[in-house]
């Protein structure tokens, strides 16, 4: 039996497009009368990582559910292979994934989609396609540059960015790229300090606790720019991702500090991920890259999103800057209806579990504006 914090509950909901998918939810009481909020996680996370907000969100209010999303945690029914069909990650099942959720729960619409991460990517591609669905958006620590154009004269194209951080100096690889290849999984699976050391150092990296997190903004996509971030973005180019981030492994007393991320909680994340493994969530980001699988989206070419919507990231959060111009574009060009852009001090990637009260706090004052 999992200790979740007081006021969650842990279920399965069956026929979910295909899945059983495991839901953490609150204020689930009398929730036909609630507004209703949906949390949707990114990589290498779960429903767990909205583990501090659920209380506060249902103190006030308001229904809230965050589901494993496919190929994550307590969820079955999805593949997790790496040859074959790996249709099912495409980013239009996904939001099916959540749809079908919505409607089992007996509701039309939700008063608001929240995504982190990948999460954020797919709650962007929600609000452009469903906006009847989904009323509100807000988006955190990953933005949201646009659907793909069909317009000639708005198609970047872009040179082999692997192949040119590859002839720098010192050869670097992007981690997107290495995420999708066969070897990912593996790599941070058996690596040579163990499940719980891999995902320790990764998670303290790209948090604000890390002294060499210091982001700021690229000029261009090419690889004399991307080579400015740290390691778990840009990596060394004959380096996994488990060893990348275990050169900066912290040390005890650093992990002693760490308040948000305690060894309990951690341990949630090893247990899972040792039965789960990775290469579900890896299969989102082959989908990403792929252009062939991307062009399907040039159906919703120039939509915005006309939803209310905010955007939440930490600071100290590298992700906000990996692609350029893209928290710009997302303001100015492709969220039509945002209120604002709120950057936490001192927080980096895992904003809500770093700065729950901080995020909560916003999540509130959006919401009560609705």
């Amino acid at each position: 039996m999992i200790d979740y914090p007081a006021g969650i509950r842990s279920r399965i909901i069956k026929d979910i497009n295909g899945l059983s998918m495991h839901i953490l939810e609150a204020g689930y009481d009398d929730n036909a009368n609630k507004p209703c909020i949906v949390l949707l996680h990114g990589f290498p996370e779960l429903a767990y990582s909205w583990r501090k907000i659920f209380k506060p969100l249902s103190d006030a209010g308001y229904y809230v559910i965050a589901p494993d999303q496919r190929g994550y945690g307590y969820t079955k029914g999805w593949n997790n292979n790496y040859e074959g069909d790996i249709s099912e990650y495409e980013i239009s099942n996904l939001i099916t994934d959540i749809i079908s959720l919505i409607y089992s729960l007996e509701k039309k619409s939700i008063d608001c989609l929240v995504g982190h991460d990948f999460g954020s990517i797919v709650a962007a591609h929600a609000a452009v396609i469903r906006p009847d669905i989904f009323k509100s958006v807000v988006l955190m620590s990953a933005p949201f540059n646009g659907m793909p154009s069909v317009e000639p004269s708005n198609i970047v194209v872009q040179s082999d960015i692997n192949t040119d951080l590859q002839k720098l100096g010192r050869p670097r690889k992007h981690y997107q790229w290495y995420y999708s290849s066969k070897e990912a999984n593996d790599d941070m699976c058996k690596s040579d300090q163990g499940m719980k050391n891999f995902l320790r150092a990764y998670y303290h990296v790209k948090s604000g606790d890390w002294k060499d997190n210091n982001p700021f903004k690229l000029k261009a996509w090419n690889a004399s720019e991307l080579e400015k971030m740290p390691g778990y973005y840009i990596m060394d180019f004959h380096l996994g991702m488990a060893e990348q981030v275990n050169i900066d492994m912290p040390s005890k007393e650093e992990i002693d500090k760490c308040k948000w991320l305690t060894d309990k909680e951690l341990q949630y994340y090893v247990n899972v991920f040792n039965n789960t493994q990775f290469q579900g969530g890896l299969n989102w980001y082959r989908c990403m890259i792929d252009n062939r699988i991307q062009s399907k989206l040039r159906i919703f070419s120039n939509i915005k999103i006309n939803i209310p919507s905010i955007f939440i990231a930490g600071r100290k959060d590298w992700g906000i800057y990996q692609k350029p111009n893209a928290l710009e574009n997302m303001q100015l060009k492709i969220c039509t209806n945002m209120e604002s852009c709120e950057l936490i001090e001192g927080a980096g990637h895992w904003v809500q579990q770093e700065r729950p009260e901080e995020v909560t706090k916003l999540l509130l004052n959006f919401l009560s504006k609705l």
